[in-house]
């Protein structure tokens, strides 16, 4: 379902900004340290003055906001599963 969502976010960027040339999404998975990168986002284009920078922007925000991505917090205490809460704000 992630891998799904992932794909409609990238043809969200394609339909938006058409020069956009390549689209890379990665989310990591597995054991990670705190503070470990989890989300790639690239944008390629011909000339950075064609919207590249603001569409790997709304990338990570888009799937932030729609991509079913949980996480599993192990501490000394104990572990539990948690949900993102984050809401982007549209950019126009």
């Amino acid at each position: 379902m992630a891998e799904e969502k992932m794909r409609q976010v990238a043809d969200e960027i394609r339909a938006r900004w058409p020069a956009v040339e390549g689209i890379a999404i990665v989310q990591r998975v597995g054991t990670l340290l705190p503070g470990t990168p989890t989300v790639l986002i690239a944008c390629s284009a011909a000339h950075r003055d064609t919207g590249v920078f603001e569409a790997a922007r709304y990338g990570i925000d888009r799937l932030k906001e729609i991509v079913p991505v949980w996480k599993k917090e192990v501490g000394p205490d104990g572990e539990q599963w948690l949900e993102g809460s984050y809401v982007p704000v549209r950019a126009d």
